[in-house]
C-alpha cells in the first residue's frame, strides 16, 4: 500500500478548508512541506486546486481526523483499503508500441550477438517478438537483413535493464557446464614463470641458442647467465 495520498496538494487542501489539523500534520500526510501547507492555507499556493475529501476516496476515516484534531502531536495514518486488486501476470510475448515496432529486429540481433546464451523464449519475452522472425534474422534471410544494425533494447526501450539482467542470469544457470580445457591454453602463473626452476630453463634454453650444438656446454657460462636474469646481487649477499 501507498504511503503518499492520491493527488497530495488536492488532499491538503481539502484538510485545510475542511479540518482544524494543524500545518504540520498535513504535511506530513500529504508528504508535503509545512510552508507550502501554509502557503495554501494563506492563499498563496494550489489557488486553481479543488479539493479533493480523502474520507470518500478511502484513504482517510472520520475517526482518524477527529483523533488528530484532539491532539496536535499524532499523526495521521492512511486507511487500510479493503479492495485488494491482484497483480495481474502477462502472458505472451511482451506488448510493442508501434513506433518501437521497427527497433526489434536492430534489438534481436544485438541480443543474438552479444548473448547468445538466450533462448529464443527469452528472447520473444523481451521484446515481444515471434520464433519466425528470431530464425530469419540468425539465418540473415530477414527481408531487410542488409540494414540491420545491432542496438541495445534497453537503450531502444523495448525492455527494462532488470528484465534483461534477469533473462541473462536465468539462462546462464541453465547453461551446461564448459569442459575443462574447452578455452584453450592459459597463461601460467607469475609464481611458476619467476621461480629459480624457470630462471635457470630460461638460461638454459637462451645458452643453447647463442652456442652452437655440437659444443659441451659450460656449467660457469649458464649460471652467470642464470645472475644475470636474476638481477644485481648485493655485495655483502655475494660475500656472504
Amino acid at each position: 500500500m501507498s504511503t503518499i495520498p492520491l493527488m497530495p496538494k488536492a488532499t491538503a487542501v481539502w484538510l485545510v478548508e475542511n479540518t482544524s489539523l494543524g500545518f504540520d500534520q498535513i504535511a506530513d500526510f500529504c508528504k508535503l512541506h509545512p510552508l507550502e501547507v501554509k502557503a495554501i492555507a494563506d492563499g498563496e499556493a494550489a489557488q486553481t486546486i479543488k479539493g479533493l475529501d480523502p474520507v470518500t476516496t478511502g484513504q482517510l476515516t472520520r475517526e482518524e481526523i477527529e483523533r488528530a484534531q484532539k491532539d496536535s502531536k499524532y499523526r495521521l495514518k492512511m486507511a487500510e483499503t479493503r479492495v485488494r486488486v491482484p497483480v495481474q501476470k502477462r502472458k505472451g510475448p511482451r506488448y510493442t508500441p508501434v513506433s518501437r515496432r521497427q527497433d526489434r529486429p536492430n534489438a534481436i540481433l544485438w541480443l543474438l550477438r552479444n548473448h547468445p546464451e538466450l533462448k529464443d523464449a527469452a528472447i520473444m519475452r523481451l521484446v515481444g517478438t515471434t520464433k519466425p522472425t528470431i530464425d530469419s534474422i540468425r539465418g540473415r534471410s530477414h527481408w531487410n537483413s542488409t540494414n540491420l544494425t545491432p542496438s541495445d533494447p534497453v537503450m531502444l526501450g523495448l525492455c527494462s535493464q532488470i528484465d534483461l539482467d534477469f533473462e541473462v542470469e536465468k539462462a546462464a544457470k541453465n547453461a551446461p557446464p564448459r569442459e575443462i580445457g574447452a578455452e584453450g591454453e592459459v597463461l601460467l602463473p607469475t609464481e611458476e614463470t619467476t621461480a629459480a626452476d624457470a630462471l635457470a630453463s630460461a638460461a638454459m634454453r637462451s645458452y643453447r641458442h647463442e652456442e652452437p650444438k655440437d659444443e659441451e656446454l659450460d656449467a660457469d657460462a649458464v649460471f652467470a647467465k642464470l645472475k644475470s636474469l636474476k638481477g644485481p646481487v648485493d655485495e655483502d649477499e655475494d660475500e656472504g
